[in-house]
Order: structure tokens, then sequence, then C-alpha cells
């Protein structure tokens, strides 16, 4: 007799598990130049692409011997680790997702970067807690989709000294009048693919 097509034993289905895919992105300079960081494949992390970091830097000074930095959204690390690369005797690197941390203390093992600090937690909330007008460089870069801008922003126009610098990491551009509850303004500017680079300073 023949079975009916609903009757016919199906397959066993077999579980497909989730293995976070990595790739890779190299420091451009400093003494850890070309070195390669693992970075695992996961949902809105999006490190800064080469073109846009070797600009940045170029804006800062190749060499930030003696500077205090944080990178309040380092996922990656490479903004934080590239600042260390290239002299900064402090580097806070705050990020939240648990995964991210263990990877970040993993390079910072890797790079004996004794000038770093790896700190799990809220990356606003590390900006209000730093002393005002402490850091040479803050480091922004949330998760596009984030409504974390606007608070990171104003905490950082307190957390950065006189002559310091905010880099902000936008999928939009924000203007001087957008920045001014900040206190801070627009230095430089750079638009790669969909990413807007801004260095920022301190109103007088």
């Amino acid at each position: 007799m023949k079975q009916k097509k609903s009757e016919l034993p199906r397959k066993p289905r077999v579980p497909v598990h989730a293995t976070p895919q990595t790739h890779e992105i190299r420091i451009i300079g400093g003494q850890w130049k070309r070195t390669k960081l693992a970075v695992a494949d996961k949902p809105g992390l999006r490190p800064t692409p080469d073109r846009v970091r070797e600009t940045l830097f170029n804006w800062l000074g190749q060499d930030l011997t003696g500077w205090r930095c944080i990178d309040a959204f380092a996922g990656t690390g490479v903004l934080g680790f590239e600042a260390a690369s290239r002299g900064a005797k402090e580097v806070t690197l705050v990020e939240q997702d648990t995964a991210l941390v263990a990877q970040l203390k993993r390079v910072q093992t890797q790079l004996q970067a004794s000038a770093t600090q790896v700190v799990r937690g809220d990356g606003v909330a590390a900006l209000k807690h730093v002393d005002p007008a402490s850091m040479d460089a803050v480091f922004i870069d949330p998760p596009f989709d984030s409504v974390l801008f606007e608070g990171a922003l104003q905490a950082a126009g307190r957390a950065v000294s006189l002559e310091g610098f905010v880099y902000l990491e936008a999928p939009v551009l924000w203007t001087d009048a957008q920045l001014e509850v900040a206190g801070l303004k627009v230095h430089r500017h750079l638009k790669a693919g969909a990413v807007h680079a801004h260095l920022l300073k301190r109103l007088a």
C-alpha cells in the first residue's frame, strides 16, 4: 500500500549551532604596528576601518606619549590599543559585552599592554565617573542603532581636557549646533562610506 505524502517518515533535523565567525584587523602604527587582532563576528560590532583610523591618528599626531585616553565603547578595542601602541600612558577600554571583554583581555595579554585597563561596564556611566577635564582623548563609537550618542557626548565634553580631543564615529554628521549642549565643536570631519568620523574639541 502506498503511503500518503504526509505519512512519509521525516528526516531528523540536524541542530545548527551558531559558531561566531572571526576575522582580523591590524594595528596600523606605533610599537605594535601590523599586529593582527582577532575580531568576533557579533551583531553591531563594527571595527573602525583602517583608512578612518589612519586619518584619525594623523589628526591626533602619531606620538601620543603621556596621553590619558578612554575608549568608552571598546568593542574590538582597536582604537584604545592603537593609542597605547603610540605611547599613551593610560588607556581605559570599557565594554559591556562579556565575550568581548574576555577577548579584550586576551589581546591585552598578547600585547603585554601594561598601559591599558579593560573594564566591563556601561560606556556613558564610565565617562561620567572620569575626573573632569582629565582625558587627552575620548573615543566614542557606540553601535550605530543605539540611543547612546547624546549622553556619551555630554559626558565626554565634561571628561576631556581643554586641549584634548573627542573622537566621534556616527552614521550621520553632527553639527556644531547639535554639539553645543555638550560643550563641543567639530574640529575635523571625514565621511567614509556609511561612517562619519568627527574630531571634536571643547568650546572656548
